[in-house]
This record gives structure tokens, C-alpha cells and sequence, in this order.
């Protein structure tokens, strides 16, 4: 079993656990030491899990943001303004995703807060270090964003919407390649 294996596992045992799960236990069921465990919750915390530490184990807390994944296509002169639209309505940018025809589902953390973090991601893709993941999928490419409410959400995506970067799925089938890069991730 991975590391990343594992810490899938201990959030599903911890949220269908109806009590608390104590590190030791888990370090047992692992074949691991406790620090193994307690490194793997700081993980799952960062992963953006409210995992909740009391005297007698882990519990899974509610977390007070929704997400929501939402299809985009822009240039990249375009890509400042996309992620300054979405911070500055309250949002956070936490991943990006592209569906690639050969090598499949590719997924990058971005977690971008504000527009420091913008102008700090924007430097480096521009330092020539390297390109945006949506260039190997002509621009198409996911996010998945993170706020405080459905509202919020809602208020973003009209603004990619009205800016032209929301990619709207397609009724009456449309392209192939846009129709099975929706499907993979709704």
C-alpha cells in the first residue's frame, strides 16, 4: 500500500468510524509507527480535510467551504485574469486538471488564495521555466475552487461566464474531445 493509498484509507475508516480513531490503532492497522500516522493527518489536513485531534483519536470535522470543478478555456495572456477573477470574488484556486487523449487525467495543486499568489505563479510560468498545463489540451482545463458558500461559487462562475472562460457542457453532443473531457471529472 502507497502512502497516498493510505491516507485515502484513513480518511474513509475516520468517516465511517462513529467514534474517535486513535493514532496508535491506525499505526497498527498500517503495519507503521504513530509519527507515520501523524505525519500522514498533517498531509490530509493540507489536502484541505478538517481532521480534528481530541484525547481519544481522530475525528472528521465539517469543513466550512464547498467546492466546486469548473471547465475553463483562455489564452495565456488571458490566465492572470482568470485566476484574479476568482480570488478576488472570494475564491480559491486549488488545483488544475487537464484530460490529455494520451496521458490521461493530469493534476497539478495550485492552492492560489489572493492576488500576491497570482502575480507569484504568473512569474514563474513567465520565467520560462515552464508552460501552463492547458497548453497540451488546446486551453481546455479544470479547476477545482474552493469557497465560502455556494453563492460565492455561484458569483464566480457567472464571472467566467460573462468573460468568456467558462466552457458550458455541450447539449446536442458536441466536439468529442470536449464531451469526453466533461464526462471524466462530472
Amino acid at each position: 500500500m502507497t502512502g497516498s493509498d493510505r491516507r485515502e484509507d484513513i480518511v474513509r475508516r475516520i468517516q465511517e468510524s462513529g467514534r474517535p480513531v486513535p493514532a496508535k490503532e491506525l499505526a497498527a492497522l498500517y503495519h507503521v509507527s504513530r509519527q507515520v500516522i501523524v505525519q500522514d493527518i498533517a498531509l490530509i489536513r493540507a489536502a484541505g480535510y478538517e481532521i480534528i485531534s481530541t484525547n481519544r483519536g481522530y475525528i472528521l470535522g465539517t469543513s466550512p467551504f464547498v467546492s466546486r470543478v469548473m471547465k475553463v478555456q483562455h489564452t495565456d495572456s488571458q490566465l492572470e485574469e482568470e485566476l484574479c477573477a476568482v480570488v478576488d470574488l472570494g475564491g480559491t484556486v486549488e488545483n488544475v486538471m487537464v484530460n490529455h487523449r494520451v496521458y490521461g487525467h493530469l493534476e497539478a495543486d495550485l492552492h492560489i488564495t489572493s492576488r500576491r499568489r497570482v502575480t507569484e505563479f504568473i512569474n514563474g510560468i513567465r520565467s520560462g521555466k515552464s508552460s501552463p498545463l492547458k497548453n497540451i489540451t488546446a486551453g481546455y482545463h479544470y479547476h477545482r475552487i474552493t469557497a465560502d458558500s455556494e453563492e460565492t461559487l455561484d458569483m464566480i462562475e457567472d464571472d467566467l461566464r460573462k468573460r468568456g472562460f467558462l466552457v458550458e457542457p455541450k447539449e446536442d453532443g458536441g466536439e468529442e474531445h470536449d464531451k469526453a473531457e466533461y464526462t471524466v471529472l462530472h
